[in-house]
């Protein structure tokens, strides 16, 4: 039996779709590991910490204007999911943008980079 795996996605911000290319979303868990002198010479626990979600977009530049001011991106929600699976969605609150920067090759399109960190992540 074949096995089918789910592809590409679709990212809305504040309810508009963007073009994009690539998405990468970390979690950083914020667990510390905690090293004590011990006969064992070993750590033995770790301390819980906060979460932290780091978001990297790459998107394509519309020429028809309706691109995304993603210098100004505050508090927004951005919400991914499968291209055809629209009901399993994992949404992004809080977002922010930290760092954009454009990129233009001799034989591509205009692209986004954009960094941006999350305050929560929620499945919908």
């Amino acid at each position: 039996m074949t096995v089918i795996y789910e592809g590409s996605c679709v990212l809305e911000v504040d309810g508009q779709e963007v073009e994009i290319t690539k998405l990468d979303v970390k979690t950083l868990t914020g667990r510390k590991l905690v090293k004590a002198m011990n006969s064992q010479g070993r750590a033995k626990g770790y301390t819980k910490g906060i979460k932290e979600y780091s978001i990297t977009i790459t998107a394509v530049e519309p020429t028809d204007g309706t691109e995304i001011d993603w210098d100004n991106i505050e508090n927004s929600k951005l919400t991914k999911y499968p291209l055809d699976n629209s009901e399993k969605r994992t949404s992004y609150l809080g977002c922010f943008s930290t760092e954009v920067g454009e990129s233009y090759q001799v034989d591509g399109e205009s692209l986004r980079d954009i960094q941006l960190h999350a305050l929560r992540k929620v499945k919908e």
